[in-house]
């Protein structure tokens, strides 16, 4: 079984949400601490848990998140 791992650009991120709701899941959450700049960015509760589809990276807006498959 493949690995997958999540890399969000803290900086890039918003916090639109839109990945939280792609993911089948539920792995991705608002995070409680800001970025620089003021948004609260999207977080990965368990990595482990990651299938590796790649959905959410397909829907962020900024083009934030990374998908690594290993």
């Amino acid at each position: 079984m493949s690995r997958a791992r999540v890399v969000i650009n803290r900086e890039f991120c918003k916090g639109c949400a839109l990945c939280t709701y792609a993911c089948p899941r539920g792995i991705l959450v608002i995070s409680r601490d800001f970025n620089s700049r003021g948004y609260y960015p999207v977080m990965v509760t368990d990595d482990k848990q990651c299938a590796g589809c790649g959905f959410c990276a397909q829907v962020c807006p900024d083009v934030a998140i990374a998908v690594y498959r290993e």
